[in-house]
C-alpha cells in the first residue's frame, strides 16, 4: 500500500510540474507578445525614413528662416525624422528646387502655391504639380514700410521709389496686386526689385521712399530698422481691400497690432497663408512626424508663429491637395482633408 501511494503521488507531482512549466512558457509567450506590440508602436510614431529632408524657408532676416529653422530643430530632436532648414530666396524658389529634388519640404505663400499648380503668373506655361500641402501655418501680411510720414495712402506712392520685392516673386506680385487696387501700375512708381534685407537697407540709407515685405509680423528686418529710425505701416483702406479681394481671393484682411513694431501705430492691411508643402515623393512617416510634432507641442515651440497654430487653419488650404502623412494626422483629429 505504502509503495502504491508513492507510486501515486510521484505521477501527481510530474503532471503538476508539467502543467506548471507549460503555464510559464505560454505566459512568457504572451508577455513577449505584448512586448513587441509595445515597441513596434513605440517605434513606429517616432521612426522616419532616415533620410535627411531639406526644407528651403526664405531669406536669413524674415520669418520662414526663424520659425523654419525651430521647427527644423524641433522635428529633428523629437521624432525619426531628419530635417534641416535653409536660406533660400523664398516661394517661388522654394516650389523650383522641390521640383529639381534639391528640396523635400518648403515654406511657400499660398498664393505661390496656386500659381506654380496651376501653371499662372510665376509660373505661367510651367505648372509644378509634384508636391503636396503639409500644413498652413499662420498668415503673412503684406507690409508696405516707409521712413516717411507724409505717405499715408498706396495712393501717395505714385511716383516714390518703391521696393517692390525681387523681380517675379511673390512679394513682387503682391505689390502689384496692391498697387491695382489703387488704380496704379509698376509703371506710376520708380520700382526697385530687392529682398527683405536689401530694402531695409536702402530705407535706412535713405534710398527709396517705402518697401513691401510679405512676411508674419514682426518681422526681424523691420524690427531692426524700427530700432535705428523712425517707422510707419501704410494701411488699406476697407474700399480698396474688397476691391483687392474681388480680384484675388486668396487675401484676407488683416490687422497689424499697435506695438508690434516700436513705435508704430495699428495698421490695417491684407495677408496670405503661410503653407508648408512637400515634394509628393516624401515618405509618409516623415510628414506624419513632422506635423503631429509641430501641432502637439505648440507650446515647446520658441517662436512668436508658434502661437498662431491652429488645426482649423492648418487643414483649411483647397488650391492645392494634401500628402497623405498630413491627412493621416488631421482624420486623428477628427478633419478630412483632400488628397491627390
Amino acid at each position: 500500500m505504502k509503495k502504491y501511494l508513492s507510486l501515486l503521488l510521484a505521477v501527481l507531482m510530474t503532471a503538476s510540474l508539467l502543467a506548471g512549466c507549460g503555464g510559464d512558457t505560454a505566459s512568457d509567450d504572451t508577455a513577449a507578445d505584448d512586448t513587441a506590440s509595445t515597441e513596434t508602436g513605440d517605434t513606429a510614431a517616432s521612426t522616419g525614413s532616415g533620410v535627411e529632408l531639406k526644407f528651403t524657408t526664405g531669406g536669413d532676416q524674415g520669418t520662414y528662416y526663424g520659425f523654419g529653422t525651430v521647427l527644423a530643430q524641433y522635428v529633428t530632436s523629437n521624432t525619426g525624422s531628419k530635417v534641416t532648414a535653409v536660406v533660400s530666396n523664398g516661394s517661388q524658389d522654394n516650389i523650383e528646387q522641390m521640383d529639381l529634388n534639391t528640396a523635400q519640404l518648403g515654406f511657400v505663400q499660398s498664393d505661390v502655391m496656386s500659381y506654380a499648380y496651376n501653371g499662372e503668373r510665376l509660373f505661367e506655361g510651367m505648372a509644378v504639380e509634384n508636391f503636396s500641402t503639409v500644413a498652413a501655418l499662420y498668415m503673412e501680411q503684406v507690409q508696405i514700410v516707409t521712413c516717411d510720414p507724409s505717405i499715408q495712402s498706396v495712393a501717395d506712392l505714385k511716383g516714390k521709389n518703391v521696393s517692390i520685392g525681387a523681380s517675379g516673386s511673390g512679394v513682387y506680385y503682391n505689390a502689384l496686386d496692391v498697387l491695382a487696387a489703387y488704380g496704379l501700375t509698376e509703371q506710376d512708381i520708380n520700382p526697385t526689385f530687392q529682398d527683405f534685407g536689401n530694402s531695409v537697407d536702402a530705407l535706412q540709407d535713405g534710398k527709396i521712399d517705402a518697401a513691401f515685405v510679405v512676411a508674419g509680423a514682426p518681422t526681424v528686418a523691420v524690427t531692426s530698422l524700427a530700432t535705428a529710425k523712425d517707422v510707419y505701416l501704410v494701411s488699406l483702406d476697407d474700399e480698396h481691400i474688397e476691391a483687392l479681394k474681388a480680384e484675388c481671393p486668396y487675401y484676407e484682411k488683416y490687422v497689424i497690432p499697435e506695438g508690434t513694431y516700436e513705435g508704430v501705430a495699428e495698421t490695417t492691411t491684407v495677408a496670405v497663408g503661410a503653407v508648408v508643402i512637400a515634394r509628393d515623393d516624401v515618405a509618409e512617416d516623415d510628414v506624419y512626424n513632422f506635423v503631429s510634432a509641430i501641432f502637439e507641442n505648440a507650446d515647446s515651440l520658441a517662436h512668436d508663429k508658434a502661437g498662431e497654430l491652429d488645426l482649423e487653419f492648418a487643414s483649411s488650404v483647397t488650391a492645392v491637395p494634401y500628402h497623405p502623412g498630413a491627412a493621416k494626422y488631421f482624420a486623428e483629429k477628427g478633419i478630412e482633408v483632400p488628397t491627390k
